[in-house]
């Protein structure tokens, strides 16, 4: 029988993050992921400031800033015959982290598991899919999780955390309910060639909308990044109307990329997204700690999920650590990490139902093709709004920062 001192199921952001957070404190980490490598397309791949800043206080922020990226720096929404009305501006806030990284995500988690794979107590393993929990008692002792074989072990643990996602296998065996609330839309998202003469440094977001859709486009290297946003539920209808048909409706939106739809060669090109906006009532039971989307389903309403997810690994390896180099972790100490987090969990979530509400919800049902007048007012003739917007997205609500024992001085080259 194998054993550590914590075993995190779920090798994304928070899960990596948490486990290099645990390892540079001397706790035995291992990390279960259930993939053979990161690399997934149209994952979340924003790191936002407040990420940017935890990165350098771990010492790594050379490192980081020689991955490929881009950078965003303003959201703007598009006002028909006008020029795009900017409602969040990030390089009003103080440098160096004004700005949000736009990076392929299994950039990110590599460079994070490089990283973690520095430290001893360190352990990922790859290719290792949590089947079901292990209890002894009241208590979750540990995991059962099969190999790329087909083999299935069994490992112990002083603490379980399920990083797993928003389709959770450890919540559901924990018996643990989210709450869900209402969604408009979902997402597809496919790729358009990005010519050469338009390469540069990402400027900025300006959504297209139209009666019962929108679209967002994102500047990769030598690609865009396209989200088709249309009514939940619609996925068998797009999909029985046909891949001409998708290219019509992205040309009419977006005229200026019209010349490359051709590009969306199948219906299989298209990856949809079921959107979801939960919350655990309780993240945890006795022995296994829920963060990240585990404990919380995030709307890509802002692109706040990664950095709320990691936020929430940040605050779980600080009140954490005692307990584990102690080796009993109890309830009380799974319930502070939970008070901590679950404030700026709600506050975000609500603010994404009221972009549904107001934004999402009248574009979707025909109501509206644009942007509500009422932020356009605030981005022309409120200037706190246009200081607001840019924090909020860029740190959030109660940004954690790398404890004292993860801190590094970066080595010079």
């Amino acid at each position: 029988m194998e054993t550590t001192g914590c075993v995190v199921v779920g090798g994304g952001p928070a899960g990596m993050m948490l486990g290099l957070l645990l390892a540079r404190a001397g706790v035995d980490v291992t990390v279960l992921e259930k993939h053979a490598d990161f690399f997934r397309d149209f994952r979340g791949d924003t790191v936002h400031a407040s990420t940017v800043r935890l990165i350098d206080e771990l010492g790594l922020g050379e490192e980081f800033r020689r991955l490929p990226q881009s950078r965003l720096t303003n959201v703007a929404f598009p006002v028909p015959g006008g020029r795009p009305v900017v409602m969040g501006n990030f390089e009003s806030l103080p440098p160096p982290y004004n700005y949000v990284a736009l990076m392929p995500q299994w950039d990110f988690l590599n460079f994070l598991a490089d990283a973690a794979a520095a430290e001893p107590s360190f352990t990922l393993r790859m290719s290792s899919t949590a089947t079901a929990l292990v209890r002894n008692g009241g208590r979750v002792t540990g995991v059962r999780y099969r190999a790329a074989d087909g083999t299935e072990s069994e490992l112990r643990a002083d603490l379980v955390v399920a990083t797993d996602g928003r389709h959770s296998t450890l919540r559901r065996a924990a018996g643990l309910a989210p709450k869900e609330y209402r969604v408009p839309f979902d997402t597809w998202w496919f790729r358009l060639p990005r010519y050469a003469s338009e390469q540069g440094a990402v400027a900025g977001i300006v959504p297209a909308f139209g009666r019962g859709e929108a679209l967002l486009g994102l500047n990769r290297t030598d690609y865009y990044q396209m989200g088709y946003l249309a009514p939940k539920g619609t996925d068998a209808r797009i999909r029985a109307e046909g891949i001409d048909r998708f290219r019509q409706r992205i040309a009419a939106l977006r005229p200026d990329l019209a010349d490359r739809v051709d590009a969306i060669s199948s219906l299989a090109d298209l990856h949809w997204l079921d959107v979801r906006l939960d919350r655990l009532r309780e993240w945890h039971i006795n022995g296994l700690l829920c963060i990240g989307d585990a404990a919380h389903a995030m709307s890509p309403a802002g692109g706040v999920g990664i950095n709320l997810a990691i936020q929430d690994a940040v605050a779980a390896a600080e009140g954490l650590v005692p307990a584990l180099l102690r080796g009993r972790v109890s309830r009380a100490d799974l319930a502070r990490v939970e008070r901590r987090r679950r404030t700026p969990t709600v506050v975000v979530q609500t603010v994404q139902r009221v972009m549904h509400r107001v934004l999402f919800e009248p574009i979707m049902t025909g109501k509206r093709a644009g942007a509500p007048a009422v932020l356009l007012f605030l981005a022309r003739h409120i200037p706190a709004a246009g200081r607001v917007v840019p924090r909020f997205v860029a740190f959030g609500p109660r940004p954690e920062h790398a404890p004292a024992f993860a801190r590094r001085t970066p080595q010079r080259s």
